[in-house]
């Protein structure tokens, strides 16, 4: 899919390749976006130096500081631009595909999900409400009252990968404007134009201009660039844990929110019902080619099961259509550039060198990757170790709950994990010992919805949580006000004896 066909057909209509300082950019270093599947140009955006970058944060945090965005407003602008892209939702999902990895249908999935995110972050409006303060709790509190309400941190710099380049950019831009924050997005130097296109629907939606800014270009002139200005108050990362570790030592001291990966654990019990575990277990492993943070990457069947929850999943993964992500009947599509399709053959040939054996798949070409089947993998492979991020699955054996339990929690991550049994006392027994930041009962690792408490429970998982409301709490700030009364100088009533009201004194 070309640029030119997508302008063709009003898919792409974009004003510029890039938007800050209030207003699209036009003038700069242009740079193609391209169809990994054949080379084919999607679109072209301009990649910001880092003096843009500089001029971009410094413009949003005058316009911040200068006046306030009235809440309503705010609200008013989410709803609009929820059901715009709710509207336009074709025009995105082949956009989305055409610049990303996801198969068609899971490019409209994801639109779907962004629509939520964004009408999600509009409701979030009832919530930014403070509290009064109990002073008179205390001695201290003598001759006080007070308050305390939530306000926003000031600018966001939100950095996001390719694996979700509409829902993971909603989930930073929604909760950070419906908190009163400006932002300044960096978007996957992958997956640009999808950002630029929800760029355009938040302006005409009513976004302030100078309170939004998308800058495209790499991470390590732009994303560094906007990590260390000292003008941002708050890093929202999405993305693997080197860079996070990255961001986190050049930041110094701003907040941060990281999500950074998973290494997904499925425990699959002898009571089970196995069919359902391994339509699950496939969805959830290979799906966007195994790209995707919650991908089920290690499958533990209980000894008595394994053989037979093997053989099914077997089955399902041989049955999934590999192909172009452009046909409707594509289930796995290709891997976001050739670089990683070669990284993930590696780590499985590494594997199997060491003993593991491939069951099905275990084939690359180009930047397709088949889903793969193994077994027997050695406890220090890096399929098991790291988060693979491609189209891999391992299914091991144990003996007993606490060491499925203990093989599960020896994952550097703790994101999410799943559990399948018939017993659901012994489920929820299970979720207390698994260290993760979620666990599914009866579900894969790979589940979500966009209004829960998502992140990782610490380890390489990463900091604090997202889901609209969670992320909105750590966009903003408590601000106290607080009220001496009665104070030496001051005229109470008690003392006075008389009160005036409207001018005439009372007895």
């Amino acid at each position: 899919m070309s640029a030119d066909s997508l302008v063709a057909e009003n898919r792409l209509d974009l004003p510029g390749g890039g938007f800050w300082n209030g207003h699209w950019q036009t003038d700069g270093h242009w740079t193609d976006v391209v169809n990994q599947e054949d080379g084919a140009v999607v679109g072209r955006v301009i990649a910001a130096t880092a003096t843009e970058v500089d001029s971009a944060v410094r413009a949003v945090a005058a316009e911040v500081r200068r006046r306030a965005w009235p809440l309503w407003r705010r609200r008013e602008a989410l709803r609009a631009a929820s059901t715009t892209l709710a509207e336009r939702g074709e025009v995105f999902a082949r956009l989305l595909c055409a610049e990303s990895s996801k198969p068609i249908r899971d490019a409209r999935a994801e639109v779907e999900r962004a629509v939520e995110t964004l009408r999600l972050s509009s409701e979030q409006a009832a919530r930014l409400a403070g509290e009064t303060l109990p002073f008179d709790d205390t001695p201290r509190g003598a001759g006080r009252r007070g308050w305390y309400t939530r306000e926003p941190i000031g600018v966001v710099g939100a950095i996001t990968s390719f694996n979700d380049p509409l829902n993971l950019v909603a989930h930073k831009l929604g909760p950070a404007l419906i908190a009163g924050n400006g932002v300044v997005l960096k978007p996957s130097d992958h997956t640009p134009l999808t950002a630029l296109l929800l760029a355009e629907v938040l302006l005409h939606s009513g976004v302030p201009r100078s309170w939004l800014a998308v800058v495209a270009g790499t991470g390590r002139e732009v994303g560094q660039a906007l990590v260390a200005h000292p003008e941002i108050d708050m890093i929202s990362f999405t993305g693997g844990y080197h860079t996070g570790a990255a961001i986190a030592a050049l930041a110094g001291p701003k907040k941060l929110l990281m999500e950074l990966g998973g290494n997904g654990p499925v425990i699959v019990l002898a009571d089970a019902d196995l069919q359902d575990a391994a339509a699950a277990i496939v969805d959830g492993a290979f799906t966007n080619s195994g790209q995707n943070c919650l991908s089920v990457q290690r499958v533990f069947a209980e000894r008595s099961r394994y053989e037979d929850l093997t053989s099914m999943i077997r089955a399902r993964t041989e049955s999934l259509v590999v192909g172009s992500k452009s046909s409707e009947c594509t289930d796995v599509g290709p891997l976001i550039d050739e670089k990683a399709a070669i990284r993930v053959a590696g780590w499985v040939d590494e594997a199997v060198r060491d003993g593991a054996r491939v069951l099905t798949g275990g084939r690359r070409d180009g930047v397709f990757y088949e889903p793969t089947l193994l077994a027997e993998v050695p406890g220090h492979a890096k399929v098991l170790r790291q988060e693979v991020f491609g189209p891999v699955v391992t299914v091991l054996p144990f003996d007993g709950v606490e060491q499925a339990i203990k093989r599960a929690n020896e994952s550097p991550y703790a994101l999410q994990a799943g559990v399948f049994t018939a017993d659901l006392d012994l489920a929820l027994q299970m979720a207390d010992s698994l260290d993760f930041g979620a666990v599914m009962i009866n579900d894969t690792s790979d589940f979500r919805i966009d209004a829960m408490p998502f992140g990782g429970k610490g380890k390489r998982s990463g900091l604090g949580r997202e889901g609209v409301r969670y992320a909105v709490e750590s966009m903003t700030e408590p601000k106290i006000i607080a009220i001496r009364h009665g104070a030496p100088g001051s005229r109470s009533c008690a003392d006075a004896g008389h009160l005036s009201v409207g001018g005439v004194m009372a007895e």
